[in-house]
């Protein structure tokens, strides 16, 4: 569980980094309680006076420096505003919130799977399995090249980084977890195991860890699971208060007592158990879960 701080802080800097913006954060105190995969809101006031905080995922948090980084994506009138803040604006900050990804205390073999910015908590994880005695490979997906982030990050932490793009515009055309296409080898793509599936081979991983759209995290846990590896999943959920109050961003998980419950992916994750979660559930209320009766849900 995050212990998180509230308060405000001071804008660093705010770097464009392809077509994402990394804001570096002056907050030691939340700093030297960031695990990766914890997250990180901010009110964006201005113009836009926006009522909901706005979540984003910690790239990368300094203890020593007293820094908190933020990779940020031009969306809405909240990321336009934040985009625009420069060093020595102030920001209304609560860090860090959510729970940390699952790192086992003994060497691993863990592969690394995130699409477009998705992989920004990622390279601090692959630093911390490192530090413990084991090994990583990367697979940064994007609709297009200028979506991708990270990819030198990952090339400076390990040889084993494959790029996959949708249009083919860098790496291997197609998705993360569909047969690479490659034409004029006169073998079928359908025929061949996916990228991930081949990526897993390739280092022996033992556990995948993944960050990305919902519908990538189910055929990432599903490809993960099928070849007896675990699977450690950050959800993109929508999230209206971050702190657990709202209910807005519930998914239906299985608990380890075997009930389906819906669970907050603000405060109980965002990372879950990717075998856990009822991905094709996402949406509904099922029937089976605990307390669904008590809903009053009708046609």
């Amino acid at each position: 569980m995050a212990h998180p701080v509230v308060g405000e802080a001071e804008v660093l800097s705010n770097e464009l980094e392809g077509v994402y913006h990394r804001l570096v954060l002056v907050a030691p105190e939340a700093a030297a309680r960031v695990r990766a995969g914890h997250f990180a809101t901010l009110a964006l006031g201005g113009p836009s006076e926006l009522l909901l905080r706005r979540a984003f995922s910690i790239h990368r948090a300094d203890a020593a420096a007293g820094t908190v980084e933020l990779v940020v994506a031009e969306h809405g009138a909240g990321t336009k505003e934040l985009a625009k803040a420069g060093p020595g604006d102030r920001l209304s900050l609560i860090a860090p919130l959510g729970t940390p990804f699952p790192v086992p205390e003994g060497p691993v073999s863990a592969l690394l799977v995130a699409w477009g910015y998705g992989s920004a908590p990622l390279f601090a994880l692959a630093e911390e399995i490192r530090r413990r005695g084991g090994q990583v490979g990367f697979i940064l997906g994007a609709s297009t090249a200028e979506r991708l982030y990270g990819v030198e990050l990952a090339q400076e932490l390990t040889q084993d980084v494959l790029v996959v793009t949708e249009d083919g515009s860098a790496g291997l055309p197609g998705l993360v977890t569909e047969p690479p296409s490659l034409p004029g080898d006169g073998q079928e793509g359908p025929s061949r195991p996916s990228v991930l599936a081949q990526a897993m081979d390739a280092i022996d991983a033992t556990v995948v860890y993944a960050c990305g759209p919902m519908g990538m995290l189910a055929a990432v846990t599903a490809i993960a699971v099928e070849r007896g590896a675990r699977c450690h999943t950050a959800v993109e959920e929508a999230m209206a208060c971050g702190v657990g109050v709202c209910m807005t961003c519930v998914l239906p998980v299985v608990g380890e007592d075997g009930v389906s419950r819906f669970v907050r992916s603000c405060t109980d994750g965002p990372v879950f158990d990717g075998a856990r979660v009822r991905w094709a559930d996402i949406g509904t209320v099922p029937p089976d879960l605990e307390g669904a009766g008590a809903m009053g849900v009708s046609a």
